[in-house]
């Protein structure tokens, strides 16, 4: 008996040792020294076991443990917290990110409304003075795309297959204004060609709402997106709903007398026309923003080192003035598109055919910029927005100007982003080669205006020009996208990233708080409020701060 109690003695130490050890690891590979006595005897990694193994190891070996075994126990729930921070519940539906599929399904969905938007201006320019270089084109995009007087979202999608179904339709189209003012002599091959020209139009309408709904409930069954892009998504697909409804909106208004001025030929309402314009830009715009945020989202999760520089670059104060331009610049594009489609609503640019004058003189008349033909009240209370609006002369100025402003804001931004040191220092090369893109496109859309004008609005030329404005205000998103700061959600997540990445990295972020300022790191935890003052000691307690900035 006398002989084994000193190989008990010697086995003690090592007995205690094994208390502390455990096969599971903390996601992060987080490494927490807890000392016992002169020696270091486990990591934190393994010391969520050790609440549950502590009473009974104590009482079996008789060891009291100190001070040091109080802090490992209270840490342990610390632990079992910091785990479900890291890792998501198993029964959140939505994941954290978004999969960069999504963002290739809406650039794609963009790219198919951009197209109908071009192929839309061509359906709804009427009269344009366009010089025929084929008769057969000539004749489909010079008249009125009136010719489908009904609106059937599904038994509309297919045409009609034999004699009586055309001759049914065509009936309807002789009873429109259309025909009896402007097309009383129309035969049954040509009511076929304007027909299959609408019909196309509003079939790739179909194909748009159905290319996006059925995708979009597969990526939010299947948990591809996040919760906030998943909302988004359900927002642009009500607005692709809304869009149809504006079309059919727009085209009732030509196929009423009492619907526009007695005299005129026929032509859809130019307020309900922007309305439609409008809101397919707007549509447009988000499938294209959205794209490219889950690509950036990607793009600075994937790397996160390169994150910090990116977005210690972004936050400096000196940018707010840059990014704030952007805005007002996206504001001032899409404003002068809508302007643009009061000038085609009203066949404005037939008048006034030179640039920079107009007439003899910069501007028309008074007279005839602020007539009182077009005020409706007595009082004249509504001459300044009707003639705004209602006026092809004042129309065609506003549109001026406008464009006019657009192009010095863009050559102004340029010029600051290009020639200031203090911008070329701060802001990122991306944004710089955007900058390019877009300084180009407003070129190439201020050529194309003023042909456009000078040429008498040829069809070509005018869908070019109307194409152009998309493609700016595309090139003005994407440099957005590339200045704008990333959204709370996002820099919460970043800042998550950093802790599980390990202590050199969360150290990082703590000492460099404006990278994250929205996603309050710091003010997120009480414990760590107020265990703060006591991560100047060493042992256990020296990496908590980063530990429980997570959450």
């Amino acid at each position: 008996m006398t002989s084994i109690l000193p190989a008990l003695r010697q086995a003690a130490p090592r007995l205690t040792r094994q208390l502390f050890q455990s096969p599971h690891r903390c996601p992060g590979n987080v490494g927490l020294r807890v000392t016992h006595g002169k020696r270091s005897r486990a990591s934190f990694s393994n010391v969520r076991n050790f609440g549950a193994s502590a009473p009974k190891a104590s009482i079996a070996t008789g060891h009291a443990f100190g001070p040091e075994s109080q802090a490992v126990s209270s840490l342990s729930s610390l632990s079992e917290s910091i785990k479900a921070r890291v890792n998501p519940a198993k029964g959140a539906f939505f994941p954290e990110t978004t999969q960069k599929s999504v963002a290739y399904w809406l650039l794609g969905s963009a790219a198919s409304v951009f197209g109908i938007v071009v192929f839309g201006g061509l359906t709804r320019l009427t009269e344009s003075g366009f010089v025929p270089f084929s008769p057969l084109l000539d004749w489909l995009l010079t008249r009125p795309r009136l010719s489908i007087t009904e609106w059937r979202p599904v038994t509309g999608s297919l045409p009609p297959f034999n004699e009586e179904d055309w001759d049914a339709e065509f009936s309807k189209y002789r009873s429109s204004p259309e025909f009896k003012l402007l097309n009383p002599n129309m035969t049954m091959s040509e009511f076929k060609k304007i027909y299959y020209m609408e019909w196309t139009h509003r079939l790739w309408g179909r194909f748009v709402g159905l290319s996006f709904a059925v995708p979009a409930i597969y990526f939010i069954a299947r948990r591809r997106v996040s919760k906030s892009m998943a909302l988004r998504i359900t927002g642009i697909g009500g607005l692709i709903g809304f869009q149809g409804v504006l079309g059919w909106w727009m085209v009732k208004s030509g196929l009423k007398d009492d619907l526009f001025a007695p005299g005129s030929h026929p032509r859809v309402s130019q307020y309900r026309l922007v309305a439609h314009l409008g809101t397919a830009f707007l549509c447009y715009s988000a499938m294209l923003w959205n794209g490219l945020q889950i690509l950036r989202e990607r793009k600075l999760l994937s790397n996160l080192e390169s994150a910090q520089t990116i977005l210690a670059r972004l936050r400096n104060p000196r940018l707010r003035i840059f990014r704030a331009s952007i805005g007002a610049l996206a504001v001032l594009v899409f404003t002068t598109a809508m302007s643009g489609g009061f000038v085609a609503g009203l066949d404005a640019g037939l008048i006034y055919n030179d640039f920079p004058w107009m007439g003899a003189s910069w501007t028309p008349p008074k007279a005839e910029l602020l007539s009182d033909f077009y005020s409706q009240k007595a009082d004249g209370r509504d001459l300044w927005w009707r003639n705004m609006f209602e006026n092809p002369s004042l129309a065609q100025l506003d549109h001026r100007v406008l464009a006019t402003t657009t192009f010095g804001a863009v050559v102004a931004l340029f010029v600051y982003a290009r020639y200031s040191p203090k911008a070329k220092r701060l802001i990122p090369i991306g944004s710089r080669k955007a900058m390019h893109g877009v300084l180009g496109f407003a070129c190439l859309q201020v050529a194309l205006g003023i042909s456009t004008l000078i040429y008498l609005v040829p069809l070509p030329l005018a869908s070019a020009h109307q194409a152009g404005s998309l493609a700016l205000l595309s090139y003005v998103l994407i440099l957005a996208s590339r200045t704008w700061l990333p959204n709370p959600r996002l820099s919460a997540l970043l800042a998550k990233r950093m802790v599980a990445a390990g202590p050199p990295a969360a150290k990082k972020a703590i000492r460099s708080p404006n990278l994250y300022p929205k996603s309050n790191v710091w003010k997120a935890m009480p414990e760590l409020q107020k265990k703060k003052p006591e991560t100047q000691k060493k042992g256990i307690k020296s990496f908590i701060p980063w530990i429980s900035m997570v959450k």
